[in-house]
């Protein structure tokens, strides 16, 4: 059975349970598959040897998810060796008409709609939504986790310079 987590976050102010054990900072980045714009798979392990800053969000048709989004693929240019990635469970099909709408480029798109293999082993599932809570996990060249913010109010953005600064020092 899959482990839950209580109280740990609220959407719109109510307690959430969170599937999967969570990941911190120091542990080993698990794979994980997930589903690309085009339909195919992805696996983390594609991007074995590089930084990864994955941009969590629950749903990107969603004004805070959309600024998140905009945001880190604003940075993207700044951040020449770190790979970004924001994941959703949002259908890859709405994830191609959203970022060709709002001019996102800069960084890798993924659904975990299918699998919720990165919910589950990171820990942002949300029971309840089967949606993901919002957060930002870093992971080093070497697949150590060197950040992991888990916002604790889902409808909140992240704390957006704390997670640059630790993708920075990469």
């Amino acid at each position: 059975m899959m482990e839950e987590r209580k109280n740990i976050i609220t959407f719109m102010n109510e307690p959430v349970t969170l599937l999967g054990k969570g990941v911190n900072v120091g542990d080993k980045a698990e794979d994980f598959k997930a589903i690309k714009k085009d339909m195919s798979e992805f696996d983390l392990s594609e991007l074995k040897g590089k930084n990864i800053l994955i941009s969590v969000v629950p749903s990107i048709d969603t004004p805070v998810c959309e600024e998140q989004t905009k945001i880190f693929n604003k940075e993207a240019s700044e951040l020449k060796n770190i790979h970004l990635i924001t994941i959703s469970c949002d259908l890859p099909f709405a994830q191609a008409n959203f970022c060709a709408a709002k001019g996102i480029e800069n960084l890798t798109m993924l659904s975990d709609y299918r699998f919720h293999d990165f919910g589950e082993k990171y820990g942002f599932l949300i029971k309840e939504l089967m949606l993901l809570a919002r957060g930002i996990v870093i992971i080093d060249k070497d697949g150590v986790v060197q950040y992991v913010e888990y916002v604790p109010e889902v409808t909140n953005l992240p704390n957006f310079d704390k997670a640059l600064e630790a993708a920075k020092a990469l």
